[in-house]
């Protein structure tokens, strides 16, 4: 169902092509530069903490942001408004079931929700949990009830520069080497993220989910799988993996979930509308975790969701087996990737799904980690362009019991592609003034704390320059633009 969005033009490029019209837009603004410095100042130089009327083009995150289509919206005058019983729920357990290959459905509000009941169910003090790399919900949610995490990607995982197609496998001779260290009965489940955030939206392969699936019936050791970008999997399984090519996106997805013994993801990403949910074939499963969400979430027919979400959710789910709607946000990716590697701007590759992740070390090293690299890049970059984009590096990062940093394996700054948000020439102008912020890379300098909350620190921290390099940036623009926003 459906067809790729990348379009091969008679000159001979490969473009991408939105395969959707616009028929609600929303107005943006573009303020002048000296407002973008009074609004990052104004913030703390922490873009969580900015307000879209400052915003030009918002990708700081894919997560609630994807443009709803026609037929979710319109699904939602029909739902079904009741608190218990809903057919809305229904229709949504149907999707799951198609989509997943799972039958019992839980709905949550959203991602986090689904760990945090997952894993005050599963995990106990003591217990190690692998996954191919971690996010920072999901470590914090498997700690507090006493875990640990272990990540064990492959020596592909972190490189900045690589051909690699699969770079979110896990490694699997290091899987084995952890199981005999700590036993099976102190690995409660196996952890594989679709795809993985924090590390350039990188997916792993069919091929290596089904090794670590016989090693987990070895065991008996659960699977989960976080398939909150698990279409964008698919779309990459599809066009990387040998055998694959003539698979459909509906069929991928099935072979991928149908190795998990609990799939739980944010629908806020994989389905364009809010929520989440936790899906299961097995009883067991299904029974240690509803009282949770009823306790935590609501009834199990609506899960702190409204059932016009729910209808959304069902409607956006099955979208997911579409190619022409999955394939959207990773070509415009690749084009944006591409454009910035050809001028030499530090970039991931190959290019993943969720955005286009710029290396801050690479962009910016004479900004030590401990002056937060990607931090600074991202408010450099919000100057410099009115976009705002996340930072996904140490300030992303903790510190350890002697209040030092816990440094991040890589410094990145995410320029998150939302599905059929933006056009093609608005994908042009951020690279317009990433590679000019580039070429003028020296005036960026550091960041220090001055607010730091004890948990999940980079949703309200609060930062100063170590210097005063943004006035300077702010003066190098106008010198080169003048009187161009």
């Amino acid at each position: 169902m459906g067809q790729s969005s990348v379009i091969k033009f008679y000159s001979g490029e490969q473009i991408p092509l939105e395969l959707h019209k616009v028929r609600v837009v929303q107005k943006l603004n573009l303020k002048p530069v000296d407002e973008r410095l009074q609004a990052t100042e104004a913030s703390g130089f922490n873009s969580f903490l900015m307000s879209t009327r400052d915003v030009f083009l918002d990708m700081l995150t894919d997560s609630g942001t994807n443009a709803m289509s026609d037929q979710q919206i319109s699904s939602m005058l029909v739902a079904d408004d009741a608190y218990a019983g809903s057919q809305s729920f229904d229709r949504a357990k149907q999707a799951v079931a198609d989509v997943f290959g799972k039958k019992m459905f839980l709905p949550v509000h959203q991602g986090r929700a689904a760990e945090h009941v997952i894993f005050q169910a599963l995990v106990k003090p003591g217990d190690v949990v692998p996954m191919n790399y971690h996010f920072t919900t999901t470590k914090a949610h498997i700690e507090i009830p006493g875990g640990a995490i272990d990540e064990i990607y492959t020596d592909e995982a972190l490189k900045i520069k690589s051909t690699f197609p699969f770079k979110g496998n896990i490694d699997i001779g290091k899987l084995k080497a952890l199981i005999a260290k700590h036993g099976a009965d102190k690995i409660p489940f196996i952890r594989m993220e679709a795809s993985t955030n924090l590390i350039g939206g990188q997916p792993f392969s069919v091929e290596n989910l089904r090794q670590v699936r016989a090693i987990c019936n070895e065991h008996k050791i659960m699977l989960l799988l976080d398939a909150s970008l698990i279409g964008e999997n698919a779309y990459f399984v599809k066009q990387r993996e040998p055998g694959w090519q003539d698979k459909s996106i509906g069929e991928i997805l099935l072979t991928l979930c149908d190795m998990a013994d609990l799939v739980y993801f944010s629908s806020r990403k994989v389905s364009s509308t809010r929520g989440g949910g936790i899906c299961t074939n097995s009883v067991e499963l299904f029974d240690k975790l509803k009282d949770l969400v009823i306790l935590y979430e609501g009834f199990l027919t609506y899960g702190g969701m409204s059932v016009r979400e729910i209808e959304a959710m069902a409607v956006g789910l099955r979208e997911t087996q579409d190619e022409t709607c999955i394939s959207q946000s990773p070509s415009f990716i690749k084009y944006l990737v591409e454009t910035l590697d050809a001028k030499g701007v530090p970039v991931i590759t190959p290019p993943g799904g969720l955005g286009c992740h710029v290396d801050a070390g690479g962009f910016l090293p004479h900004v030590p980690q401990s002056e937060y690299p990607a931090g600074a890049l991202v408010a450099a970059y919000y100057i410099a362009s009115g976009v705002r984009t996340m930072e996904r590096g140490t300030i992303s990062s903790v510190r350890d019991a002697n209040g030092n940093d816990v440094l991040a394996d890589v410094e990145l700054m995410r320029l998150a592609m939302p599905r059929r948000v933006f056009t093609l020439s608005q994908v042009k102008y951020a690279a317009d003034r990433l590679i000019w912020l580039y070429e003028n890379r020296n005036l960026i300098g550091g960041l220090k704390f001055e607010f730091e909350p004890a948990v999940l620190r980079f949703f309200l921290g609060r930062l100063r320059p170590t210097s005063d390099w943004p006035t300077k940036l702010v003066a190098k623009f106008k010198a080169d633009f003048g009187d161009s926003l």
